[in-house]
């Protein structure tokens, strides 16, 4: 990572603010490389056994790392840097007020394939017949680092995994995945992933690792905070956390039938089980004023479902085109000023929880992003080919929409500023749009590296537009102001982040890592 860090002469003294029952305990220490030089960029992370918090911090120029106010508490410290390890410090007691102080000497170790992002993964990844397909199948939902790179099978335990994820995701899958596209998915993961393949066992032996274009990281980069817990168990798959008005956090967990939420103060993870049987495939959770919490079940099952906290219940609502439920299906969704719950897959639709009725919007048959502005209008963004943005005039169900300046966008996520500017990541474009609903402009920022892909949106209390990309394995930050754009590590490959949102500070921004099923926030620490 040290080398892909693009140096200034900015000196960075991080002062790190955790908001967890604040005790002013303290981690500090410098982390030096292999030559006793001080190595920037690599991730110190600090584990409290009894919270399964893990607070990340990165080592700035000058190889310093600070994590303040932190929980007193039990403490295990690792550090993370690509080609690199050290040894870590376990049982480490931080008591009320203490600071404690470790340093950490790094020692060269092989690059590991589940160390790539997804980017890196796509271009060294072995050609031969299937890969087109393996890519371009599986990793839809995720990629190798988590599920394949780390643990070999044999033959036989690859064709179960694929027959397994073939079953339990064909609602999603449709006619597209046929057996002789499977049977091409087969062949290359055993080639490629099985026991005794010919896949190199460093990616760094390849010619073209050294050759990878990778993030620009600065020291601006280096101020990034990342605060993660862990779920309920494994393969929740958490898409993102969604703080409610009281600071508990929700989590939809696609692979699990779960509906979680976590108590930040305690680590603690609460579930609920849907009643929907077989997989309902939860894709948003959305908290309501009243303290309710509503999610898509965006399976064949075609449904809206209420959960209420005081009761631990489930309301579950059928929706269905032309009398089909398999026809349909939801996706992510929001709630606008009067209450109804509005739906994103195919098509469009509104619910209104007082009735029990959807409407369905023909105009829009398939759409993915969806927002509600401060008057009440609901916006839109269709990830289809040559997608467009839109708004549905909720007192008139009038849809109008608009086309982004650059061909096949793909507009994914959308979300409003408090100026009432609507943004949305352009996929395939590489670019942040911005629509001015005024003057029905389009503005578009140019996202930087080889692959952008610009995923999970968000926007914080000074209307930075925070973004996640799907390919890079970052979280990058665009200043409106002046068109820059920073980007940040992330201290997992593989982060698989669908969306995030800001707690009520406007500081926190929340997010879920599916692949490596734990959920978190991450913030920017403040100068000292």
């Amino acid at each position: 990572m040290a080398k892909s860090i693009w140096m200034s002469m900015t000196l960075v003294v991080l002062s790190v603010s955790l908001g967890h029952g604040a005790t002013g305990s303290a981690i500090s220490g410098t982390v030096k490389g292999p030559d006793g030089a001080p190595y920037m960029g690599s991730f110190v992370r600090a584990r409290n056994q009894k919270t399964k918090m893990t607070v990340s911090v990165l080592s700035d120029r000058q190889g310093r790392y600070r994590m303040e106010n932190l929980p007193s508490g039990d403490y295990e410290i690792q550090v993370k840097a690509v080609g690199h390890k050290a040894d870590p410090r376990f049982g480490i007691k931080l008591a009320e007020g203490q600071t404690t102080t470790f340093d950490f000497a790094l020692q060269k170790t092989m690059v590991r394939w589940n160390d790539l992002s997804n980017f890196e993964g796509t271009q060294l990844l072995p050609e031969g017949e299937g890969r087109e397909e393996y890519i371009g199948t599986c990793f839809a939902c995720h990629a190798f680092q988590t599920r394949l790179a780390g643990t070999r099978r044999d033959e036989q335990g690859i064709i179960r995994s694929v027959d397994y994820m073939a079953e339990e995701f064909k609602h999603f899958f449709g006619n597209r995945l046929t057996e002789e596209r499977k049977a091409k998915i087969k062949n290359y993961m055993i080639k490629t992933f099985a026991l005794d393949s010919d896949l190199p066992r460093s990616p760094a032996d390849l010619p073209k690792y050294k050759e990878l274009k990778r993030p620009e990281f600065t020291d601006a980069s280096m101020k990034l905070v990342v605060v993660d817990y862990e779920t309920a168990g494994p393969s929740r798959f958490p898409g993102t956390g969604r703080p409610d008005k009281n600071g508990n956090i929700w989590m939809w967990n696609y692979h699990s039938n779960n509906l979680s939420m976590l108590n930040k103060e305690t680590g603690m993870v609460r579930e609920w089980k849907v009643p929907n049987q077989g997989p309902a495939n939860i894709h948003a959770v959305v908290p309501a004023a009243d303290g309710s919490v509503w999610l898509t079940e965006s399976s064949q099952a075609n449904k809206l479902a209420r959960f209420d906290p005081r009761t631990e219940t489930f309301e579950e609502y059928q929706d269905s085109l032309d009398g089909d439920p398999a026809k349909g299906r939801k996706h992510t969704a929001e709630i606008d000023l009067q209450g109804n719950v509005w739906s994103t897959g195919r098509p469009l639709t509104k619910f209104d929880p007082r009735t029990k009725k959807f409407t369905h919007f023909d105009e829009v048959p398939q759409v993915y992003g969806v927002g509600v502005d401060k008057e009440g209008t609901v916006w839109f963004a269709e990830f289809t080919e040559n997608g467009k943005i839109g708004k549905v005039d909720v007192k008139t169900n009038k849809v109008t929409k608009y086309t982004p300046p650059s061909p096949d966008p793909r507009p994914r996520r959308l979300k409003i500023d408090s100026k009432g500017m609507i943004w949305f990541g352009e996929y395939r474009a590489g670019k942040i749009g911005r629509f001015d609903p005024k003057t029905e402009t389009f503005k578009e920022f140019q996202l930087p590296g080889p692959s952008p892909t610009p995923y999970g949106l968000g926007i914080d209390k000074n209307d930075h537009i925070w973004y996640t990309s799907m390919e890079m394995d970052i979280v990058g930050r665009l200043d409106p102001a002046t068109g820059e754009v920073t980007q940040y590590p992330m201290p997992y490959s593989e982060v698989g982040t669908r969306d995030l949102f800001p707690d009520a500070s406007g500081e926190k921004m929340w997010y879920g890592t599916q692949p490596n099923d734990r959920v978190g926030y991450f913030m920017i620490a403040s100068d000292k």
